[in-house]
């Protein structure tokens, strides 16, 4: 099964289910899911949320949750800006200067609260939480077919910022747990999988070291900070300030 039919598989599934919850409907999306509250509590459970002074996150629904975990436990949270149409493609959300954590967690709530800060103003990440589709018990990650999560990590991987041991997880119905087709080179993988019923390590390997401009393609137009990094193709150095 190719990723886009398994895509079709699992938003099926979970509407079918009556696991989906709102936004509906659940495909073209990354789909909420009934128990994403309990999934958040258990990633907040593990050791490594414990020892993550630093959060990214994705902004979809089901990991709104984890994104008022993080504040309410005093971590800095980053959310990218969708597309990473800005130049200042980051919003930083500092629990010490929010006075409503449930508003500012929401889509509009991030860009009302959160300071626009380009990737050389943010802090070394210790945990990134994506959302998924679809994912494997082996980490790897199916989105919606956009890829712009994986693309966010490139930037990040750019400045420094995150690496092979920065923390990678997703929170996920069940019902997404599953088989997958094998990843590209610049997919990440994924060293936590959280459901409201288990905790899987997955032991995953390495993470991309760089940009995979050939991929990008005429998407860097379209997004300043890879124009910014663009240069570094002529060197032949993926992944700019690595």
């Amino acid at each position: 099964m190719d990723k886009q039919a398994l895509r079709e598989r699992i938003w099926d599934d979970l509407e079918e289910s009556g696991e989906a919850r709102f936004p509906f409907p659940p495909h073209g999306r990354i789909p909420n899911f009934a128990g994403a509250d309990a999934a958040a509590d258990r990633l907040a459970a593990t050791d490594e949320w414990q020892e993550a002074e630093t959060v990214k996150a994705n902004p979809d629904a089901p990991q709104l949750p984890v994104r008022r975990a993080a504040l309410r436990a005093g971590k800095t949270l980053y959310v990218a800006v969708p597309r990473l149409r800005d130049e200042q493609c980051f919003r930083r959300l500092d629990p010490d200067a929010v006075d409503d954590y449930d508003a500012a967690t929401t889509v509009s709530g991030i860009d009302e609260y959160g300071a626009p800060v380009g990737p050389d103003e943010v802090e070394t990440v210790d945990l990134i939480v994506s959302g998924s589709v679809a994912v494997s018990e082996a980490g790897t990650r199916i989105g919606k077919g956009e890829g712009y999560s994986d693309l966010e990590f490139a930037v990040l991987r750019a400045f420094g910022l995150v690496g092979d041991d920065t923390v990678t997880a997703t929170t996920v119905h069940e019902r997404q747990v599953v088989s997958v087709p094998p990843s590209a080179e610049h997919d990440v993988p994924m060293d936590l999988v959280v459901t409201p019923e288990r905790t899987v390590r997955t032991g995953a390997g390495a993470k991309p070291s760089g940009i995979d401009w050939a991929a990008l393609g005429d998407r860097v137009e379209e997004m300043p900070v890879f124009r910014r990094l663009e240069p570094d193709r002529d060197t032949g150095d993926p992944g700019g300030e690595t």
